[in-house]
């Protein structure tokens, strides 16, 4: 499975970056979002590091979906899907690849993020900045893996990109939950909950939707029900 889901993330990626579709939508509106928050604070004051770190997950979730609407906007080109489910790759070698795609896609989203949120937010890592990048991963590998997943299932729709909004966010609250706890303890806030339970949080979410995609990914991606 790991051979033809590494030739679908590197598939994606060549396309991803040959057209520039998708990410550069997505770096720009989540630079758009920092800046425009950055606003709400008057000048020479920081922003709160749990803000800081709520608005990087804000702007990382929604360069998510760009991201997935992007990723499954390639299947649609020239029955590349049906091509897909004809292939003798399991079906799970597909959701692999696009959530490895979607994983490296949104750590080049952060490493845009990060700075703007250090120069506009008046942000910098206080302490733990192994357990942060610990923690961001975490929670990346979760929205990638559950990305890859409902993007099948909002894949074909005419209204796609609505669609996978209203059935993705509200199943990320957990996982943008921890990401917040974690990042802004490594900012420096004053917080009396253990970080560490937070990463807990967010790799049993990583173990739930992972091993939830390889049960139903054939299924959400093949149409049946």
């Amino acid at each position: 499975m790991l051979r033809p889901a590494a030739a679908i993330a590197a598939k994606d990626l060549r396309l991803v970056f040959a057209a520039g579709q998708g990410l550069v939508q997505a770096v720009l509106l989540g630079l758009l979002l920092v800046f425009l928050f950055s606003l709400s604070r008057a000048p020479g004051d920081a922003t709160p590091p749990q803000a800081a770190a709520t608005i990087f997950w804000l702007a990382t979730s929604f360069g998510l979906i760009l991201i997935c609407n992007t990723l499954y906007g390639f299947e649609d080109e020239a029955g590349a899907r049906q091509g897909l489910l004809l292939s003798p790759a399991p079906a799970q070698a597909v959701w692999a690849g696009k959530a490895a795609a979607c994983l490296i896609l949104l750590l080049l989203l952060q490493l845009v993020f990060a700075p703007a949120v250090a120069v506009f937010l008046g942000q910098g890592l206080e302490r733990g900045g192994l357990f942060a990048l610990g923690g961001v991963l975490a929670v990346d590998w979760g929205l990638a893996a559950l990305g890859a997943l409902l993007g099948a299932l909002a894949h074909g729709q005419a209204a796609k990109e609505s669609l996978l909004s209203v059935i993705l966010f509200p199943l990320l609250v957990p996982a943008l939950l921890a990401g917040v706890k974690v990042l802004s303890h490594a900012l420096g806030a004053p917080d009396a909950e253990d970080p560490g339970r937070w990463l807990l949080l967010a790799l049993a979410f990583d173990a739930l939707f992972t091993a939830g995609a390889l049960v139903l990914y054939p299924f959400v991606f093949s149409g049946e029900e």
